[in-house]
């Protein structure tokens, strides 16, 4: 007897499940950091989200909840995709640097910053919205397979890989108390949902 597509798409699921759970596993046994006592910030959302939000590294709120885009921050996402159309129970979003460093550049692990690209394997997003110039120096560093190089242009939508395009925006944290900073945000943030809106329906 064959399987229904629900059923198909229940089991990759279930798949997508184990395998956050168990990278979320392994960070928290990471010692390649020197975090001491405090836990590594793990990504959140959907394991099967079509958008991938990535950001540098943790904001205050972050490391003091431990889950990636907790805080102003991430409330000021959430409120972003809504205005957009976008489930916000549809995105997955995480970090560069997992790590709770006050200074994540000069002391985060290069085998904890590979995570992502094993985060983008799992998720296997449409889009990956790249926030801020930092975190896109490291996607493009981290040579992820079938990954084309991307360029710093804030709200133009760009091939990834051949399954997944890309969208640069300013860094969400950096948008959030000058209103220049937040008119750019959200300039090259609203073609997330042009992007959306062109998806063919399911």
């Amino acid at each position: 007897m064959h399987a229904t597509d629900d059923e198909i798409h229940e089991k990759y699921l279930e798949r997508a499940i184990r395998e956050i759970n168990s990278l979320t596993h392994d960070l928290h046994g990471c010692e390649g950091c020197p975090r001491g006592e405090a836990l590594p910030v793990i990504g959140s959302g959907h394991p099967q989200a079509d958008v991938f939000l990535l950001k540098h590294h943790a904001s205050r709120a972050e490391i003091e909840e431990g889950v990636a885009f907790y805080g102003r921050g991430g409330t000021a996402v959430l409120k972003s995709l809504r205005r957009l159309g976008i489930d916000p129970s549809t995105i997955y979003g995480t970090l560069c640097v997992k790590c709770p460093l006050e200074d994540p550049t000069a002391a985060a692990d290069e085998a904890c910053v590979r995570r992502v690209v094993e985060e983008l394997a799992i998720v296997q997003p449409r889009i990956v919205v790249v926030m801020g110039s930092d975190a896109l120096e490291v996607l493009n560093a981290l040579r992820v397979p079938l990954a084309e190089p991307l360029e710093d242009l804030p709200g133009v939508l760009q091939r990834f890989t051949p399954s997944c395009q890309a969208l640069v925006t300013p860094s969400i944290d950096g948008a959030l108390d000058e209103l220049e900073a937040k008119q750019a945000f959200w300039t090259a943030f609203r073609e997330l949902g042009r992007w959306h809106e062109a998806l063919p329906p399911y």
